[in-house]
Parts: structure tokens; C-alpha cells; sequence
């Protein structure tokens, strides 16, 4: 997925520290990468929603003097209305899209602000300026995760510093993320709305050299994203329905 591509566009000018759940894709990744490209990669991994295995991170990546970039990509979603949903996948997405954002972006920003430098990349969504019947968890922590990431900009403009923030909001990417739930991708969306990792990735990295905050991949995602932004919130409540409407 994203985070994968991530790493492999990193990897040929950067030593990585990648960390999620599954060791053994770690340490395939780790060692296609240091293959390749002969870079330093370490593998960490961790259920950032575990508290004791987040504080570890964090304790990590506070402690890496020369940390230059943090990409915070982990996340999930599922389908169904708010309050039929199983509480406790809910309470794990807030802890993994929320919590762990702050504790990891905490510890970065620790490093980053004193040596002056660096960036950090909080994948966000399209759905941060849009709400879907269904994804009201996601939605909300996604919306959650922009307005965090524009906070920490204007508050590194304010201190003049050279730390770049980044929200990156993707439309419908292909990924391992909607098999997970098990959502078919031709019902969502047509073709011409679906984006690779790489397109994603690609619009990140070449915005990140500019310094852009709000970073939405492909055309048709800026012009939606555009529209909603000057639609008054009834008529998008409106929309959102209609389009419910006809997808039920």
C-alpha cells in the first residue's frame, strides 16, 4: 500500500525505521530495500494501538538524532452506521488514527524543531472534507487528523521554523485497504477515480519539496475538493444523501 511505496521511493537516498504490525512483511521489505539499494533499514514492529507498544515508538523515534521525515500512514476503516458498529474496533481506530498520531508527531516534532529541519507527513483522506453514510469514525478522524497537521503548520510559522507539516488526502486508492473490509472497488467508485500508491506518493514527495500543507493527488480530487469547500454544509449534507440514496 501506501506506506509500502513509501519506503521504496525512500529508500535509494535514505536509511528507513519502518514499524507496523506484521514482522515478516518488515522483514521483507527491510531486506528488498538494503538489497537494492544497500540503505540502512530497520524493522520496529508494533500494534500502535497497544499503549505499551505505542510508548516504545515513541520513546524510539524521540531518540533518533538524526530523524529527517516521519510518515504517519497506519490506519483502517469499516463500513456500517455509528452505532451498530462493534465499540471496540471504533475505540481501536481512534487510538490508531488519533492518539498515535499525537504521541508519534509529539516525539518527532521534539527532534525536528531543534535541529531546524525535517518533515513530517500525516496521511489524511478526501474524506476529511466530505462525510459518507457509514464512515462516521473515519471520517471524523481524518477531519481530525487535516485540522491537527494545519494547527502544527501555523504553529511552526509562528516559531519561523524550517519544519515542514504535511496533510496528505487521498481519494480511492488502490491498496490491501478496502480488501481488509471487504468493500468491491467497482461499486464505490468508477475507474477514472481510482488512484495507485504511487500516483499518491508521488504528489507527496514533490509537494513536500515546496512546502505545501494540504496535498490532494489528481485532478478530479482538487476539483471535488475545490467544490466542497465552497458548498454551504446543507447542500453538502444534501448531496451526500442523494449520492447515499442511490448507491442503497
Amino acid at each position: 500500500g501506501i506506506g509500502m511505496v513509501f519506503a521504496r521511493k525512500l529508500a535509494p537516498h535514505h536509511d528507513l525505521l519502518l514499524i507496523a504490525r506484521r514482522k515478516d512483511l518488515l522483514d521483507a521489505l527491510a531486506s528488498e530495500l538494503t538489497a537494492r539499494h544497500g540503505s540502512v533499514v530497520t524493522i520496529l514492529p508494533a500494534d500502535l494501538t497497544d499503549e505499551t507498544q505505542l510508548s516504545v515508538v515513541a520513546d524510539r523515534i524521540a531518540n533518533e538524532s538524526t530523524l529527517g521525515l516521519l510518515v504517519n500512514n497506519a490506519g483502517f476503516g469499516f463500513r456500517g452506521a455509528f452505532w451498530e458498529a462493534d465499540l471496540s474496533v471504533i475505540e481501536r481506530m481512534h487510538r490508531l488514527h488519533v492518539m498515535a498520531v499525537v504521541r508519534l508527531t509529539h516525539a518527532a516534532l521534539g527532534v525536528l524543531v531543534k535541529q531546524n529541519r525535517g518533515a513530517i507527513i500525516n496521511v489524511a483522506s478526501v474524506a476529511a472534507f466530505a462525510q459518507r453514510a457509514g464512515s462516521a469514525s473515519y471520517g471524523a478522524t481524518k477531519s481530525w487528523l487535516a485540522t491537527l497537521t494545519e494547527g502544527i503548520y501555523l504553529d511552526l510559522k509562528r516559531a519561523n521554523s524550517a519544519v515542514i507539516v504535511q496533510a496528505l488526502c487521498p481519494g480511492f486508492t488502490y491498496s490491501g485497504f478496502h480488501d481488509v473490509i471487504g468493500e468491491n472497488r467497482e461499486s464505490l467508485a468508477p475507474p477514472s477515480l481510482w488512484l495507485t500508491a504511487e500516483d499518491v506518493v508521488d504528489a507527496s514527495l514533490s509537494a513536500l519539496a515546496r512546502g505545501s500543507l494540504f496535498v490532494v493527488p489528481g485532478w478530479r480530487y482538487k476539483l471535488l475538493t475545490a467544490i466542497l469547500g465552497k458548498l454551504p454544509t446543507w447542500l453538502k449534507l444534501r448531496v451526500e444523501a442523494s449520492r447515499t440514496n442511490r448507491a442503497g
